[in-house]
């Protein structure tokens, strides 16, 4: 198991066993190189720990639990937590700030304690064993190494990642394993398991006094850069042309005396390319500016790609990251992030269309006008058109309100995925908007939806799994929990206006970025899916969807995939998104699930307890 995961720490890594409980971990020195070795632990030995990320307030932390008579090793941030623990219990995981995934072993007690980060930066996946046990790691992959555990696909969460381009909450697609939760505490006891939630941002604190909200924007966001510039490794940023990266960089610049390294990805085809825009920010601020222009083979990394991918993601952004990634890794260890500005500030176009929708009231004939523009051959075959996203609009201008959020991210609607599983498989595919939480329409409701689905689910996964496989650590100030308390508790008239979100956020920098990225509406990254499907994948997915293997599965029926291939590669439609989730899914069977490791023995666990 701790082999298979030496891409998250190839610098250093263990196995070790305290009576009931084996520990494994993998290293990525990226603070207090020299001393900074786990699994860590108190006085006695008694509280050990192993743990996966970064605390921010480490050095703060540090010096509390020495005027405490604590006794903390090393300079660096894993060995506070088992004195954390000794003097706080199980209250100690609410004092950390930071991204994280940590266990940790009370042998007294005979407790294991495994907790994830507010948001869900970093994963925790586990599952109970054959003998009783319980085994977790970071990722899917490690405890498919283990002899007995299920590789069933759970139909639930494949319908779901269908729905959604991801699988929401505790699920991982495989019956049996599950994922730790953002913000939750889990606790091994007796042989029996409690999960609690320890954080949730649905009731954001109240801003303090009657202060100025741009400058609490600014304060709050430099003072969170600042705060993930702590590192003993080279350090650099990935800058796409959106104003969060932009910010990011800015502040970056301003607090280093040593020009940034700074990383770009863009593509050929002007449409999804940003580059111009990340280079006016690059020249601004004097960064040493890498840029990766991408035509990439794609039918040879979709394989590379898809064993990075040990849980089902359908969100084609991976690629382009996925590479810049591995190019930004052969100069840097730490890289900063623009992730989390939409989510905190309001920022997708989505934000906005159920509150058009709403004041548009219930015109007659939306319907009718949607399917005039659908008619159009751009209606229908180029998702980045005016014509194609306005008739997204009036499409769910016309839902029912209570649906129309979900019909906007949804990827296979209810009806298609009835067509597309077999019944035996899945009966009755579950309506997206069932597979969200309901916070309600308003805008804080739905950032709060994002914050606790999308984000982690996605994005997050998404971003640590595209940088883990190059050993590359990604920060995101953005996501620093009181930036997101401030990004909810913000009024709505500093979140949009009209067609324009994260108002707070560009007014509170504007000053700091290029007009011309200032000025510009939310894009979105994206990949030319369309024309990628009527060439070089076609015959891939083809292949994948349609041969002896993905027949042999009972899920997918045939002349449902066949249907929507023809549909594409003929231009009748746009199914390029649809196209990339259903061979994704198929490549990840392939990859973990049909997969056969040699068996290794029961206790040579990344992490496992022992009933």
């Amino acid at each position: 198991m701790n082999a298979s995961l030496v891409h998250r720490g190839p610098d250093e890594g263990s196995v070790d066993a305290f009576g009931a409980c084996v520990l494994g971990h993998r290293r990525l020195r990226v603070i207090d190189l020299d001393t900074g070795s786990q699994p860590v632990a108190n006085e006695t030995g008694d509280v050990i720990c192993v743990f996966n990320g970064e605390l921010y307030d480490f050095k703060e932390l540090r010096a509390e639990l020495a005027r405490g008579g604590h006794e903390v090793p090393g300079t660096g941030d894993t060995p506070v937590l088992p004195h954390l623990y000794e003097q706080h219990g199980l209250d100690f995981v609410s004092r950390l700030e930071g991204m994280f995934a940590l266990a940790l072993w009370d042998a007294r007690r005979e407790r294991l304690v495994l907790a994830r980060d507010r948001v869900g930066k970093k994963p925790l996946l586990w599952t109970r064993t054959p003998d009783g046990g319980l085994a977790f790691a970071s990722e899917l992959r490690a405890l498919l190494r283990l002899p007995g555990v299920s590789r069933e696909p759970d139909p639930a969460a494949l319908d779901a990642y269908l729905a959604l381009q991801y699988v929401p909450g505790r699920a991982t697609g495989v019956r049996g394993i599950e994922r730790l939760g953002p913000g939750e505490l889990l606790v091994w006891e007796d042989g029996r398991i409690d999960i609690r939630r320890y954080h949730s941002f649905a009731n954001p604190p109240a801003a303090p006094g009657p202060a100025d909200w741009l400058d609490l924007v600014r304060e709050r966001v430099t003072a969170a850069v600042r705060r993930r510039l702590v590192a003993d490794v080279p350090l650099g940023a990935l800058l796409s042309g959106g104003i969060d990266s932009g910010i990011v960089v800015s502040l970056m610049a301003r607090a280093s005396t040593e020009p940034i390294r700074t990383f770009t990805v863009g593509f050929g085809d002007r449409r999804y390319d940003e580059r111009d825009f990340a280079r006016a920010v690059a020249s601004r601020y004097g960064t040493r500016h890498e840029e990766l222009v991408l035509e990439p083979d794609v039918v040879a990394t979709l394989p590379r790609l898809a064993e990075t991918l040990d849980q089902p993601l359908g969100d084609e952004a991976v690629l382009p990251l996925y590479l810049i990634c591995e190019a930004a890794r052969r100069h840097v260890t730490v890289a900063l992030t623009g992730d989390g500005g939409d989510e905190a500030f309001a920022g997708y176009e989505r934000y906005l269309v159920p509150g058009l929708a709403a004041r548009a009231g219930p015109l007659p004939g939306l319907d009718l006008a949607a399917r005039g523009l659908r008619a159009l051959p751009v209606g229908r075959r180029e998702p980045r058109s005016a014509a194609y996203r306005v008739a997204r609009f009036l499409e769910v201008a016309a839902a029912p309100a209570g649906t129309r959020y979900a019909r906007l991210v949804e990827v296979f609607p209810t009806a298609l995925r009835g067509e597309l599983w077999h019944e035996d498989f899945v009966r009755g595919p579950a309506a997206a908007e069932v597979l969200l939480p309901a916070h309600g329409s308003t805008l804080a409701a739905l950032q709060l939806t994002d914050i606790e689905t999308y984000l982690p689910d996605d994005l997050l996964l998404k971003a640590d799994s595209a940088s883990m496989a190059h050993s590359l650590e990604l920060r995101s100030p953005l996501l620093d929990r009181e930036v997101l308390e401030l990004g909810l508790a913000l009024p709505e008239s500093l979140k949009v206006r009209g067609l324009r979100g994260k108002l707070a956020l560009r007014r509170a920098f504007a000053g700091d970025l290029p007009p011309v990225v200032v000025r510009r509406s939310k894009r979105g990254f994206g990949v030319p899916l369309g024309r990628w499907f009527r060439g070089e994948l076609d015959a891939l997915a083809r292949d994948a969807l349609l041969d002896g293997t993905a027949r042999s599965r009972g899920q997918l029926r045939r002349p449902v995939v066949e249907r929507l291939l023809d549909e594409h590669r003929a231009g009748r439609v746009d199914h390029g998104h649809r196209l990339w989730c259903l061979l994704m899914l198929e490549l990840w069977q392939r990859h973990h699930l049909d997969a056969r490791p040699s068996p290794v023995a029961a206790g040579a666990g990344f992490a496992a307890v022992r009933p």
